[in-house]
């Protein structure tokens, strides 16, 4: 389902523990981390597709959350030609995103990134707001930062020290210990944070899931 520009109807989640800290997921088999975010289905409204999202992907329900704020209008990215399939070259362009911000009333023990049999996210942790964008894929960059820029106001306790890691600053930590060498020192993972990738799943891109993929445009 495209829209008349070539963008598709797009969710996009952020995930808040008591702390103020994001969940920040692993893709299944790379090294890119992301938050959670999926396809609009026809007739779906942008607040059930988050729910749906929100179990296919982390396995929480409604009950676990609550909803802080949304953006108020779509956010979008292009794709570049090379991430599109061939024949959906010239009429798909990118995703358009409505970002929810979520207060999760559950615990760590409720996400589960088994929910479904086609996981999203092979790890799991939590992370300060302001997450690293140089380990976001380029193309997506600047709707994060649109997105946890609008939302920022409404986090329940304001905290501005930390800022956008970008890709020509990035903090010590993370010099010392990239992303896909594992959690960086005094990161721990929670009980539950990871997992082993099931060895019969094929390897997934970044934009591999029928909700997420530029390269299936059309609905599943």
């Amino acid at each position: 389902m495209l829209d008349r520009d070539g963008f598709r109807p797009n969710v996009g989640i952020i995930l808040l523990n008591q702390r103020n800290q994001v969940f920040w997921g692993k893709r299944i088999r790379t090294h890119s981390w992301q938050f959670p975010q999926g396809g609009i289905d026809r007739g779906e409204s942008p607040e059930q597709a988050m729910f749906r999202e929100l179990h296919e992907e982390v396995g929480l329900q409604p009950e676990h959350v609550r909803i802080v704020a949304r953006t108020r209008d779509w956010l979008r990215y292009e794709v570049p030609d090379r991430f599109i399939r061939r024949d959906a070259r010239g009429h798909y362009k990118g995703q358009k995103q409505i970002w929810y911000l979520l207060q999760l009333t559950g615990h760590d023990w409720d996400l589960n990134l088994r929910a479904t049999d086609h996981p999203e996210f092979d790890a799991w942790r939590w992370h300060d707001y302001w997450v690293p964008l140089d380990v976001v894929v380029e193309f997506k960059r600047g709707v994060y930062e649109m997105a946890l820029t609008e939302l920022a106001r409404y986090l329940p306790r304001q905290d501005f020290r930390n800022r956008f890691l970008r890709s020509n600053v990035r903090g010590r930590e993370f010099d010392r210990h990239p992303f896909d060498a594992g959690a960086p020192a005094g990161m721990d993972l929670p009980p539950g944070g990871t997992f082993d990738p099931n060895p019969n799943l094929s390897s997934a891109s970044d934009e591999s899931s029928p909700h997420n993929a530029p390269f299936l445009p059309t609905q599943r």
